[in-house]
């Protein structure tokens, strides 16, 4: 994957450089990022869409919503901590079965770049990559992940109690509204939990982009180098 994107970003960025590349198109470029940004977001779901994706990934791990947490010892004082718990692993269940849903749209969003997108994702900044996808898919990914969530945690008795607790303290602005009902929280964490993983797997491509042995790199990095 790591190869696909440097040689993408080399051609498109790079390719005056070297005649030695020459033969190589900016269709070409952009297919091989393609196929790289493909499997990244393949990779990334992949990971979180497992049982324990989220729930055992401290980077990821959707925690109660803050005003639970507030009162958190309170209800583990009164004996709720097991519905606490159950809450917890409830929500982290849900987003990890939500996430599953995202990899044909991360997928079709990929095949429908340009080559000006391409571009922009190779010359942008270290998170261009995952911020075409955040603003291509985020609404969509969002409208398909609520209903996932929505059945998972109305399996979950104290998500009534929740709602309508935390409606109120919203009305009188005491709550963030996004907070306020919890499958609308449990959404947003489960794509906040995505993008960021999309965004470690660039980064890592970004810093270490010979991570791998390959010819074509050599070369395209020998070329640079006469340059």
């Amino acid at each position: 994957m790591r190869s696909f994107v440097l040689i993408a970003c080399l051609l498109i960025a790079g390719s005056a450089y070297s005649s030695d590349l020459s033969s190589i198109t900016r269709t070409d470029a952009t297919s091989a990022l393609r196929t790289a940004l493909t499997q990244g977001a393949s990779k990334a779901v992949a990971q979180l869409g497992q049982a324990d994706g989220f729930l055992l990934n401290p980077e990821v791990k959707i925690p109660l919503p803050p005003q639970l947490q507030q009162g958190e010892r309170l209800l583990r004082r009164f004996g709720f901590g097991a519905m606490a718990d159950q809450l917890e692993t409830t929500m982290n269940r849900a987003a990890e079965a939500a996430v599953s849903e995202a990899k044909p749209l991360l997928i079709n969003t990929v095949k429908a770049m340009s080559v000006a997108d391409a571009k922009a994702i190779l010359i942008g900044g270290d998170d261009s990559a995952t911020q075409y996808f955040r603003n291509k898919t985020q609404t969509a990914l969002a409208e398909k992940f609520k209903p996932i969530v929505m059945q998972a945690t109305g399996k979950v008795g104290v998500k009534q109690h929740y709602n309508s607790l935390a409606g109120k303290a919203a009305q009188f602005g005491l709550l963030d509204p996004a907070t306020a009902d919890i499958d609308d929280y449990v959404t947003a964490r489960a794509l906040d939990g995505l993008f960021k993983m999309i965004a470690k797997e660039e980064l890592a491509i970004r810093q270490d982009p010979i991570g791998q042995s390959s010819k074509l790199l050599k070369k395209v990095f020998g070329a640079l180098e006469v340059n």
